[in-house]
């Protein structure tokens, strides 16, 4: 059974106009070396190695029906590994698999294998026992997003995102038992911990072995997308909303068959390479 009593996150509502984002430097830490969701060899095993939400880049991404799908697999009298390694993404699927794993009535044990940031360290929060691999890190930080529209719809938006920081807190809180201040401080700074740290914060409970799917993973790695998701990472650090930087992308893939024999992911990596150098070409100042 359960070792823990999780509490149930609430659930805000989703703002009109809102799109969910990360931040650049998360995008840049987790864009050296995204996984691909390997197979870890064990039936209980859930992979979280890509973006929360649905992932436009790769037609795939984590989301709520995913991982209720796979805890039906498994069964409510199983206990379930949950393996991490997610820049996070969107925040409102992220409390949702919270929530689905916290009520999972067996033991369930996450290991963060490399990052478990954002809306992914919500998710990880849900473990009974949270792991972390040599050299993995957790980061928290306050909600995360655009919202369109005039300025009443700003200052609303404000208010709004404040009631998620708030939710976020709660989780955290319940999980570590540390001050809300505190945590609300972490979160202000958009802290990034060791394992080391995250232990000692309560965030974590102990420090985990590298796994041969996490070495599968890693030799699996397709370097287009990677190609794709660091240019998109470079974009973000530059200010470019998220939904500009699909645009631009999604230009920047229109070249994909124009070098006959060359491989789809040699192709993509240098066309994207192009494309972001005259990208930033054009936009310096």
């Amino acid at each position: 059974m359960s070792l823990r009593e999780l509490p149930q996150a609430r659930a805000p509502q989703r703002p009109k106009n809102f799109q969910w984002d990360a931040p650049s430097d998360v995008l840049s830490n987790w864009a050296e070396q995204p996984m691909a969701a390997a197979e870890d060899g064990d039936s209980s095993t859930i992979t979280i190695y890509d973006v929360i939400g649905e992932d436009w880049w790769s037609g795939g991404g984590f989301t709520l029906k995913r991982a209720s799908a796979a805890l039906r697999a498994i069964g409510e009298g199983r206990d379930v590994t949950v393996n991490i390694n997610s820049p996070g993404g969107d925040m409102f699927e992220g409390i949702a698999i919270y929530n689905l794993l916290a009520a999972h009535k067996s033991k369930v044990t996450v290991n963060v294998m490399g990052l478990a940031a954002s809306a992914a360290s919500i998710i990880a929060m849900a473990g009974d026992e949270i792991l972390m691999g040599e050299g993995a890190q957790l980061m928290i930080h306050n909600s995360w997003g655009m919202v369109v529209g005039n300025r009443h719809d700003l200052a609303a938006a404000s208010e709004t995102f404040a009631g998620f920081d708030q939710s976020l807190a709660d989780i955290y809180h319940a999980r570590t038992g540390m001050k809300k201040a505190e945590i609300e401080k972490l979160m202000d700074g958009e802290t990034f911990m060791r394992p080391e740290d995250a232990i000692a914060r309560g965030f974590a409970d102990g420090k985990a072995a590298a796994t041969s799917g996490e070495t599968a993973a890693r030799n699996q790695m397709d370097r287009g997308l990677m190609a794709r998701r660091q240019t998109e990472a470079a974009l973000a650090r530059a200010g470019f909303s998220r939904s500009d930087r699909q645009q631009m992308l999604a230009h920047l893939g229109g070249q994909r068959d124009a070098i006959p024999g060359e491989t789809t992911a040699a192709r993509d990596a240098g066309n994207v390479n192009e494309g972001l150098r005259a990208i930033i070409d054009t936009f310096k100042v």
